[in-house]
């Protein structure tokens, strides 16, 4: 199947806003065999619009146009669809009724320009927004089946995952039964993790599992893509290769599915009847933000300290300024996160301090991380120097002591090389951790 995905508007055509959802919908179709073909971006101009759905509908079998769904004049899609297609546009009394429904549940009255989002080329098929007031349409122009999709990031995902895909496997005469598995990981780089995954979509010899990368610094996506008569055909194929994968990563994975790693450490955190402690330097609060957000962050975490530097975190734990007096060093870290946890009475105190490097940003540009968890029984700690920028150290130690955290709740190892770290021994690649 030849796909085309057009995505409109002036702000992404100029730049103005970065043009995530192209990558998602390439993605997320690569995901399920369905490969994008061409990517045509174009403004808010009536002419060029039609041009560009008249030269995918001679080329493509599906096309994917994303955005010009909304009330506004420079909302375009509708009559430029309903031009290149030779039919009116007409109401569709029904999403008219939605959108009145979703104004009325607000306490609002739907604004009259809203009306023209329920104008529709006549014959289009309604794709559902349960979420939004942009209708989705399918509309035949030329030799193509065109898909119309709101630009609203949250609600285009909702629209391509629950009923584009399906319709164009369905089209593609692929097997619709599929399953995509997820596994996260911090501390491997993509090419250490392809090594060490080497051959295991071998242990399904049909080929239908398709193993696949997705790096997203700090953490890395493994995928495993099934294919099956249905989901028990499946789940019997999956089973062997995913047992694989988590041998062979091992302590490196710190999700799965659409778990995240700061929700797999609240849920540790809640599920051991802990409390904890924050203290950051650098990170601007980064991993406190990554927590508080979550639904019963409010009766886990005690309190977030974020202070510029060592001196001013053993100050505000209520260290003697002598603790300081070396720098920064893992015994600092745990004196710090012991320091922390009797101070606010938290069950558990994670430190993470960073010391950078001097000068411009650069390649080169470095920092050190000394973190430490305290418990009633014991402390761990470790240190690590991560280079490649003030941001990718920022995100590092963020990733870093989160993942550590995770460990230590795990009763795993909290110093386990990573790929990330310099100036220390080389892993052995059979390595998948103690």
């Amino acid at each position: 199947m030849r796909i085309e995905v057009i995505c409109t508007g002036d702000e992404v055509l100029t730049g103005k806003i970065v043009n995530t959802n192209f990558s998602y919908i390439s993605q997320k179709l690569e995901d399920f065999g369905l490969s994008v073909q061409w990517e045509t971006t174009v403004g808010d101009d009536r002419d060029n619009l039609l041009l560009a759905f008249r030269l995918a509908a001679e080329r493509a079998d599906a096309v994917i146009v994303n955005g010009g769904l909304g009330p506004t004049v420079d909302d375009l899609s509708q009559e430029i669809a309903a031009r290149a297609a030779g039919a009116d546009l007409v109401l569709n009394e029904a999403w008219l009724s939605r959108m009145q429904e979703y104004f009325a549940k607000r306490g609002r009255v739907m604004p009259p320009n809203n009306r023209k989002q329920a104008m529709l080329p006549a014959g289009a098929e309604v794709i559902d927004n349960p979420i939004g007031t942009a209708c989705g349409f399918a509309l035949d122009i030329g030799r193509a089946r065109f898909f119309f999709t709101p630009g609203v990031p949250r609600e285009l995902r909702r629209m391509l995952e629950e009923q584009l895909i399906p319709r164009l496997l369905a089209a593609s005469g692929q097997q619709t039964a599929i399953f995509l598995k997820r596994f996260h990981s911090y501390g491997i780089g993509e090419s250490h993790a392809d090594t060490l995954l080497a051959g295991v979509e071998a242990l399904v010899p049909d080929g239908s599992v398709k193993l696949g990368f997705r790096a997203h610094y700090p953490q890395l996506e493994t995928k495993l893509t099934v294919r099956g008569k249905d989901m028990d055909d499946i789940r019997r194929k999956l089973a062997p290769v995913e047992q694989e994968v988590r041998r062979r990563l091992g302590n490196f994975i710190l999700a799965e599915g659409d778990q995240t790693l700061e929700r797999v450490v609240l849920e540790a955190l809640a599920g051991q009847q802990a409390t904890l402690a924050l203290v950051e330097t650098f990170t601007g609060g980064q991993i406190a933000a990554r927590l508080a957000h979550l639904p019963g962050a409010g009766k886990v975490v005690r309190r977030g300290l974020v202070v510029p530097d060592v001196a001013e975190a053993c100050a505000a734990a209520g260290l003697d300024s002598a603790v300081a007096a070396d720098g920064l060093t893992r015994e600092t870290a745990e004196a710090v996160a012991r320091a922390a946890r009797q101070q606010t009475g938290a069950t558990h105190a994670l430190a993470v301090l960073v010391d950078l490097d001097e000068g411009t940003d650069r390649i080169d540009f470095g920092g050190t991380i000394c973190l430490a968890i305290a418990s009633a029984h014991d402390t761990a700690s470790r240190r690590s120097r991560i280079v490649g920028g003030r941001e990718w150290v920022r995100l590092g130690a963020v990733e870093m002591g989160l993942d550590c955290l995770r460990r230590y709740l795990q009763a795993l190892p909290v110093h386990e090389r990573i790929d990330f770290e310099i100036d220390k021994p080389q892993v052995e690649a059979g390595a998948k951790g103690a």
